[in-house]
């Protein structure tokens, strides 16, 4: 039985991620960070916590790193523990570096000193592009990187760093570069449940009104179920390599929000304001992923398309209110 340790379980990856290895046959042990309200932080795996092996940690604290990976010995690490909201970055630029950026350093260390046989799995982002677009208006492995937030500046380092223990140390370290992905567990401060899940309280009268920043941004909006399972093949791959996770195709924030409330009989015209608290100091507006390399290595094909994740979403809302 393989063994994997899984950073950031608690969040909406690390739960279809450790779900996807339960029904492989792993042993799944999960770092998660001591919260004043525990209950809130298993809502996402409930139905498979008596599975999993879970310990108290944080990235920030390599002591607590370094005596888990000591313990395990996993074959496999996945890091995708993170501050990963972009706009709150701002709010938090030192707390956002110190966890994207230095712990993914306190991994990396105690993966080299510890189980340096295991492979290691590095969350990165399409946000280290920032405005950054190749000709034909994508952005792949080879596209030089921009970032244009706090959370973008900090990823780029949590990459770079990965790729220069690789070479350095000659680890099996990956990185999956993955565009936006989405799924009911989203937490519905971003922005794609943050629509679907005021739209259903609109409509079912529980509120009049939905609070947007710009809302002519563009992302390459996946599901989260379908990034995982790249996520498991990226790092079983014979040669520890990069790869970008994307549909390919993107849409607007104005575009998305138009679809969910007419897949509820509403016009958005009628609810949704744009509130500047929202905005961010430097706007990104455009993000499309071009995952030929992913797909020609692995056949990777996404199961769901933007529509059917927001059906997906909408259908969670509508039962859970």
């Amino acid at each position: 039985m393989k063994k994997a340790l899984i950073t950031g379980i608690a969040g909406q990856d690390g739960s279809y991620l450790a779900e996807h290895l339960l029904s492989l046959g792993y042993e799944v042990h999960g770092l998660v960070r001591r919260n004043s309200t525990p209950e809130n932080q298993s809502t996402r795996f409930e139905n498979i916590i008596q599975k999993l092996q879970l310990e108290y940690g944080d990235l920030q604290d390599i002591s607590s790193i370094s005596k888990m990976l000591q313990r395990v010995q996993p074959d496999e690490i996945y890091n995708l523990a993170a501050q990963s909201h972009v706009r709150i970055s701002y709010d938090i630029p030192q707390f956002t570096a110190q966890t994207n950026a230095i712990g993914v350093l306190n991994m990396l260390e105690a993966y080299r000193l510890f189980c340096p046989k295991a492979k290691f799995y590095q969350a990165s982002s399409s946000e280290m592009f920032g405005s950054s677009i190749d000709e034909d208006g994508y952005q792949r492995e080879t596209t030089p990187m921009n970032p244009v937030s706090p959370y973008g500046c900090s990823k780029v380092f949590g990459y770079n760093i990965t790729r220069n223990y690789r070479n350095a140390y000659n680890l099996h370290i990956a990185n999956g570069i993955l565009f936006n992905h989405e799924s009911p567990r989203r937490g519905s401060n971003f922005v794609t449940n943050k629509v679907v899940k005021s739209a259903v309280e609109i409509a079912k009268g529980l509120r009049t009104t939905l609070e947007l920043g710009n809302m002519d941004s563009y992302r390459d909006w996946g599901h989260s179920k379908d990034y995982v399972k790249a996520m498991h093949m990226i790092i079983n791959h014979e040669k520890a390599d990069d790869f970008v996770v994307a549909t390919g195709k993107t849409h607007s924030v104005r575009e998305m929000t138009e679809y969910v409330f007419s897949k509820l009989n509403i016009d958005y015209k009628k609810h949704v304001v744009q509130n500047s608290k929202f905005l961010r100091p430097e706007e990104l507006k455009y993000l499309k992923g071009d995952s030929t390399k992913l797909r020609s290595t692995f056949n990777w094909k996404p199961e769901y398309d933007f529509f059917a994740l927001m059906d997906e979403m909408i259908n969670y809302w509508k039962n859970e209110l």
